[in-house]
């Protein structure tokens, strides 16, 4: 089939899934903001009566003992605390059928979940695969595959990049084909979360640099993407307000708690955005980094998106205009393709002052078509992009970020 006629297709079913993200309610977590909010959170998983709860986390923050006052917390009320901390970057389907074990095992009646979005997307799908009757994990890939709600499930985030605490998916890999299994359905959305930057003052400066760029990616998608509306675009444009302004402050400086509350509440509102908007070929890349080098999702996101704003700005300079514009770039006087070329030499400015690479070293040549090839799957079955590549574009796009 040529490509155009490829491409009609691709925007086709990108209309019939906008016309679904509207109708489908987008729930929202009840939110706890600032220093100590996740000890509040867990109050009130107290006050609703939970008496068995399973924490989902990775073995590092257990072991920093970040958990120590929750689970104290949870304890002096009685409550029975069962701990998986198995997680590990770019989750698989083993580590959650090894947290739905101890769930099942411990007769658990709820989750709390603390962590990066590994650990926070391994607990949404442990929720939804507890409750009697559930599917397999694996069944849960692809869009609204979920029949009836979860264990109830919370949410603490210690970076701030992915916004998982309030998107409604979830991405787990397969070990063995090295696919990003994209689950996306509202009942994954968590009950409450905590943006507590108490928990985010220890974060490590590349982890603060590569969950920041993650945050970035997911509000600038969302902004220029072609199902973009009113309400997306406030929480889009506000998010890469917050994030401008206190990235750099959060790398140089991580104690500062007012920039590190800043930062929460901009990848929470970038997630708020695709939810709705969606995302685009930074992702679609991405996640194939991922799958194929375990490399962390924030890392790759911030190497790829500068390649894909690239590709992309003719085909949404006034998308880009807007933003250099709120973030202080140049004056609306200015042309389109001007502004737009001044956001995406920001963001790469913004990369190398938080020591973000311009290249993947793990990255090899050979693996390009295959990389290519399952973004492209994932991306015009999943992302509404507002320029479309072919297989050679995309394989001469990701050859740039070979070392």
């Amino acid at each position: 089939m040529p490509f155009s006629l490829q491409v009609l297709f691709y925007k086709t079913l990108m209309f019939f899934i906008g016309v679904a993200a509207k109708v489908i309610p987008q729930p929202k977590p009840t939110v706890y903001c600032g220093p100590d909010s996740a000890l509040r959170l867990t109050n009130s998983m107290i006050q609703f009566g939970y008496k068995k709860v399973l924490i989902v986390t990775d073995r590092v923050l257990h072991e920093m003992g970040l958990l120590d006052p929750i689970k104290d917390k949870l304890a002096s009320a009685g409550v029975e605390v069962t701990v998986y901390d198995g997680v590990e970057p770019n989750p698989t389907f083993s580590q959650v059928h090894e947290g739905l074990k101890l769930a099942k095992d411990n007769q658990c009646d709820s989750i709390l979940t603390v962590g990066g979005g590994s650990p926070i997307d391994t607990a949404k799908i442990i929720s939804l695969s507890a409750v009697p009757g559930a599917k397999a994990p694996e069944k849960f890939v692809g869009l609204f595959k979920a029949r009836k709600a979860g264990l109830p499930l919370f949410a603490v985030p210690t970076t701030a990049g992915t916004g998982s605490e309030v998107s409604v998916g979830a991405v787990i890999s397969d070990p063995v084909t090295h696919e990003k299994g994209v689950i996306a359905d509202p009942k994954t959305v968590p009950t409450a979360a905590a943006l507590d930057p108490n928990l985010m003052l220890g974060l490590p400066a590349p982890i603060t640099a590569a969950t920041g760029m993650d945050a970035l990616t997911h509000a600038v998608e969302a902004y220029i993407s072609k199902l973009a509306t009113e309400a997306t675009d406030s929480y889009a444009m506000a998010s890469v307000k917050l994030i401008f302004g206190n990235l750099r402050e959060c790398y140089s400086n991580g104690g500062n708690v007012d920039a590190r509350e800043s930062m929460a509440v901009a990848s929470f509102y970038a997630a708020v955005a695709f939810n709705k908007a969606f995302l685009g070929y930074v992702h679609g890349i991405a996640h194939q980094f991922g799958g194929h080098y375990n490399t962390p999702h924030g890392l790759a996101n911030a190497i790829v998106l500068p390649h894909i704003l690239d590709y992309s700005k003719d085909a949404c300079a006034d998308r880009l205009a807007e933003l250099a514009v709120a973030v202080d770039l140049g004056s609306s006087t200015e042309s389109n393709s001007v502004l737009a070329q001044k956001f995406v030499d920001a963001v790469r400015e913004l990369n190398n002052d938080l020591g973000i690479p311009k290249t993947l070293d793990a990255l090899k040549s050979t693996d390009i078509p295959e990389i290519a090839k399952g973004a492209l799957k994932e991306s015009h079955f999943t992302y509404p992009v507002p320029k479309y590549m072919d297989q050679a574009q995309c394989e001469a796009l990701i050859g740039k970020m070979v070392s």
